[in-house]
């Protein structure tokens, strides 16, 4: 092509046609232009296209994360919700309980209602890595971007909530370490204490029934059942929908 059109060039220079000679250099200026369109165009194409690839497989990773996050924190939130509800059953077993076999059960609710830790975790290392990298642009929905550079921040307000909660969980734990109460009575009604201690006790058992019904005791449960539901509907609830609407908006971009 190139010795072929250099051949009609020194033709046109040889008979001094130089009207031709000007349209064909004309022609051959567009020419080198539009090469130069079309390649620019084909690089745009394959870089748009890369980068096209590159956002699906953020997409992807995302979408699995969060998954795993709303399912760590249905988790949760049936944890939460049963001690609260633990909690509510003992301050009305409480006030009834005369005998033994009364406080065994109670024993039993409050390892129930007082022993999970709460703690929020979820996945973000994919997230974190885009973040970090300054590779959030990368993904082409505005408004998933602007929920995705908050989540940090709504995630830190639940962990703030937790350390509260279980500042009133260790509140309602205390009374027990002190000497109104008995943690062996509530580890030999409950035989909830581990093997490798093998503690053989005697003698008679410390009841706690009169601490389980002092009202230092029934504050500090209310205190931590109050925290727990809040935990759950002004905390856990609106997270759990922060997290659906992200998932909405990951799976829209999706192919």
């Amino acid at each position: 092509m190139f010795i072929l059109m250099r051949n009609l060039r020194r033709n046109l220079m040889k008979n001094n046609s130089t009207g031709k000679y000007l349209l064909y250099a004309l022609g051959e200026v567009v020419l080198i232009v539009l090469g130069i369109l079309a390649a620019l165009w084909i690089d745009n194409w394959n870089q748009e296209r890369q980068e096209a690839k590159r956002e699906q497989f953020y997409l992807s990773g995302l979408k699995e994360e969060f998954q795993v996050s709303l399912l760590k924190l249905d988790t949760l939130i049936a944890v939460n919700r049963n001690s609260y509800r633990t909690s509510e059953e003992l301050l009305q077993r409480i006030p009834q309980a005369k005998s033994t076999g009364d406080e065994e059960t109670i024993s039993g609710l409050l390892v129930e209602a007082l022993s999970y830790g709460i703690a929020y975790n979820p996945n973000n290392s994919l997230l974190n890595e885009l973040i970090n990298s300054g590779r959030m642009e990368i993904l082409s929905d505005t408004e998933l971007r602007k929920r995705l550079t908050s989540w940090e921040s709504f995630v830190e307000s639940v962990l703030h909530q937790e350390e509260g909660l279980r500042q009133q969980q260790e509140l309602a734990k205390d009374l027990f370490r002190g000497s109104d109460g008995s943690i062996r009575t509530i580890l030999t009604q409950t035989g909830a204490a581990p093997e490798a201690l093998a503690l053989k006790w005697g003698g008679d058992l410390h009841s706690n029934l009169p601490l389980l019904k002092s009202r230092e005791f029934e504050n500090n449960l209310l205190l931590y059942m109050l925290s727990a539901i809040s935990t759950e509907t002004n905390h856990y609830q609106p997270l759990r929908r922060e997290i659906e609407t992200i998932l909405e908006l990951i799976e829209s971009g999706l192919e």
